[in-house]
């Protein structure tokens, strides 16, 4: 019964992202990201951005129900919003920033606000490409 659940899972993520027509970026816990997502109000539908650090992931990113959670401040209250993975109102995810953290959920930035709740910034990427022009 197990195996039969776990084809079906596979073949519908395997059919949403087929029909997606683009790759996810891999992201991780602590990244500051940028979704896209289709918004339908009546007869239009619309694409709306919610940056925001990810501060949950599912274990499992294979599972057809994996989700994840972004959350952003907002006129300074807290947001939150969780979205499926594998959503074909999914329409792009954007990394702005990679965060280094030893957690893998964020959970205590909740009762985080300002200077506090702000994440350490991977910077490899920028030291690689600096040492690179410096030797040109």
């Amino acid at each position: 019964m197990t195996n039969i659940l776990l084809n079906f899972a596979k073949e519908q993520a395997a059919k949403i992202q087929q029909a997606r027509g683009f790759e996810l970026p891999s992201f991780k816990v602590g990244d500051t990201i940028t979704v896209k997502y289709k918004i339908t109000e009546g007869a239009t539908t619309r694409i709306q951005a919610f940056k925001g650090v990810v501060i949950a992931r599912t274990k499992n990113v294979s599972n057809y129900c994996a989700t994840f959670t972004v959350r952003k401040i907002s006129s300074g209250v807290g947001v939150e919003r969780k979205f499926p993975l594998y959503s074909p109102l999914l329409a792009g995810v954007e990394i702005a920033k990679q965060g280094v953290v030893r957690r893998s959920k964020l959970y205590y930035l909740r009762n985080l606000t300002g200077k506090a709740s702000r994440i350490k910034e991977k910077l490899d990427f920028l030291v690689a490409g600096a040492s690179e022009s410096s030797n040109a």
